[in-house]
């Protein structure tokens, strides 16, 4: 490891900061389809309730303000109460993942595959009711709402596997980790 970055990661802000980065990238990427509970089990699962929450409402306030500002999403009313709705989905699911990843489950993979499905559904489920007040209900098709939780899937399992992989090599201390002390299945 290159001792410079072993530096860095050992700060306490490395994750959320690395989150966040990254988000930009899926917010440009994938305007209305950021990941977000992909980010939101990824910051339940290597940081405090807190540092997640935090850090799920910062991704958030970055992808507002890069699809207003660079991607042209426009000044309405229902824009941006379709951004207080997908931010306040979004918590939703960082506290569900965070509750989740802390009830004792023994196994990594079990508890991050119920955090994930926990987080999706409410997330999800929280956005199919702001529907009924901005419209939209076309957007919850199957295929769509399929699609959507495959991508969030793989940025799921991309963004821990990340975080397992500089954890292991030694570049995040151990004892940052919030779930299970049993390492990940082989």
């Amino acid at each position: 490891m290159i001792p410079s970055v072993g530096l860095f990661a050992r700060q306490s802000c490395l994750m959320p900061v690395m989150l966040i980065a990254i988000s930009a990238v899926s917010s440009w990427e994938f305007a209305c389809i950021t990941p977000f509970v992909a980010f939101a089990v990824a910051a339940g699962y290597a940081l405090s309730t807190r540092g997640a929450l935090l850090t799920v409402t910062a991704i958030w306030l970055l992808n507002q303000a890069i699809g207003f500002a660079v991607l042209g999403y426009p000044w309405t009313v229902d824009t941006i109460l379709w951004g207080i709705a997908i931010g306040a989905a979004a918590s939703l699911a960082a506290v569900l993942a965070c509750a989740t990843l802390r009830s004792g489950l023994r196994n990594n993979v079990t508890a991050i595959g119920a955090a994930f499905v926990l987080a999706f559904g409410a997330c999800e489920g929280g956005l199919f009711l702001a529907t009924f007040a901005l419209g939209g209900q076309d957007a919850f098709t199957p295929a769509i709402v399929g699609h959507v939780a495959l991508l969030n899937l793989g940025w799921t399992v991309g963004l821990v596997g990340t975080y397992e992989i500089l954890r292991y090599s030694g570049g995040i201390p151990t004892k940052r980790r919030r779930v299970s002390s049993a390492p990940l299945p082989v």
